[in-house]
């Protein structure tokens, strides 16, 4: 089947065509125009104005009586004229209306050629202006259906690359709301597990407080009930004033105990214990190597020893210590006057009947919260008593950390921590080749320190 006609393209050639033929037709009425693209001059119109203008007059004249001159005979005959006239109005009357229609049509055409007159002169050079439509009309349609082409191609790539950027848009605020809202989480985790583990810790603190003062009432009832009528226990003597040693004892610590730097670079483990601590006490302070830790963290902090020849050594580097008995300087120290004790190879060398004592004492002295820091040999590491133990003719027997944690509970120190120091595999290379467990069960650490708060 044949592709129907465009219409458009139809009434375009047909108009195009009725111009050429009027143009023809003026060209041969009016050879004198030599501009084949000019239709002036156009058709003269006059003529038929003038005919026109004839015409209506005789319209005008249709049934009137011509006059005559004066006289009887002719006045009887325009009488006549005039009765025929008016007796044959009947007859003429549609003609008059004829007439008078004609002369309207006239009118009208005159009217219609005017207009024409002002078309062909407004459409003076459109035959070639469609001329060349036609000419170009293919060329500007194929370049419109490949700009069209083109700039569809360029849309739609836009449109898939704002997706793309819109989607990655989206995929960035998301992963940065879940990063935000995580942090968020881990903070308040954070925040909620600090909180926990602070009222943890304080009930803890108001427990083993509890169980002390419960015990202490316990203890006192009891032992009401068992001496009735004893006001209360006496106290115990002085401890006796230990005999001089046959040598520089001074010396014997050098050599055996180790240097001055090497003791005092392991006592700065205490360090984070006693850090904002307002009055430290050492007992048994000897060359002061725990003084001088405290003085280079701005701890105040003093110390006692029975060594003159050690307290005049401290006073020397200027370290706050004196000659004094632990028992009679606790003693006369005010209540809860201290809040921090430490105590380092001492306790080995009280007689055991009186470690209860000096434990009672030191957390008497204490103020609520003050720490208490004790290193002694560790008996359960056995290379002490095959090196260390026994080569100080001063120690009197080992104390077990679970004695001393007894003690320090029994006189309201809790939260007690134990720390083994001092490795003997560091002095005791020999102790490699044992298993790990069993080296650390039996030769662990040849000290230990015990750390404990006042808890009321």
């Amino acid at each position: 089947m044949a592709p129907e006609p465009n219409n458009d393209v139809l009434k375009t050639e047909e108009l195009a065509e009725l111009l050429r033929e009027i143009r023809e037709r003026v060209r041969a009425r009016h050879p004198e125009a030599t501009d084949g693209t000019s239709l002036s001059p156009v058709a003269d119109l006059m003529p038929l104005v003038h005919a026109r203008d004839a015409a209506e007059a005789k319209v005008a004249a249709i049934g009137s009586v011509n006059p005559r001159a004066s006289g009887p005979l002719n006045a009887v005959i325009q009488i006549f004229k005039r009765t025929i006239a008016r007796g044959l109005g009947w007859f003429v009357r549609d003609q008059i209306v004829f007439n008078r229609e004609v002369m309207a049509c006239v009118e009208s055409t005159l009217d219609a050629l005017n207009e024409m007159n002002r078309l062909l002169a407004a459409f003076d050079g459109l035959p070639r202006e469609f001329k060349d439509m036609r000419a170009h009309w293919a060329t500007w349609r194929t370049e419109w259906e490949r700009n069209l082409t083109s700039h569809e191609a360029q849309f739609l790539r836009g449109i898939a690359e704002l997706q793309g950027a819109f989607q990655h848009r989206v995929t960035l605020i998301e992963s940065n709301f879940r990063e935000l809202v995580k942090s968020q989480l881990d903070r308040a985790n954070i925040e909620i597990q600090k909180r926990l583990w602070a009222d943890l810790e304080h009930i803890r603190v108001e427990y083993e407080a509890l169980i002390h003062t419960e015990l202490r009432v316990i203890r006192q009832r009891a032992g009401t009930s068992a001496q009735p009528g004893i006001a209360s226990a006496q106290p115990p003597s002085a401890p006796a004033a230990e005999d001089a040693l046959p040598f520089d004892y001074g010396r014997f610590a050098e050599r055996f105990r180790g240097s001055e730097d090497y003791v005092k670079s392991g006592q700065k483990f205490y360090l984070p214990y006693f850090a904002g601590r307002k009055d430290v006490l050492d007992i048994g302070c000897g060359r002061g190597e725990f003084l001088d830790v405290m003085r280079e963290a701005g701890v105040p902090a003093r110390g006692i020893d029975l060594s003159a020849e050690s307290v005049d050594r401290c006073r020397r580097i200027g370290l706050q210590a004196e000659v004094a008995d632990l028992f009679t300087y606790l003693d006369g120290l005010a209540d809860a006057s201290l809040d921090g004790i430490f105590s380092a190879q001492v306790v080995e060398h009280l007689p055991p009947n009186r470690l209860p004592e000096m434990i009672r004492l030191a957390a008497q002295k204490l103020a609520r919260g003050g720490v208490i820091a004790i290193e002694t040999p560790n008996p359960q590491c056995l290379a002490i008593f095959a090196t260390h133990f026994y080569l100080d003719p001063t120690h009197r027997r080992p104390i077990p950390h679970a004695l001393l944690s007894f003690y320090m509970e029994e006189y309201g120190i809790g939260r007690i921590e134990v720390h083994p120091r001092s490795p003997a595999i560091e002095s005791m290379p020999a102790l490699a080749s044992l298993p790990n467990d069993f080296r650390d069960a039996f030769f662990g650490g040849l000290d230990y320190a015990i750390i404990g708060r006042k808890l009321v």
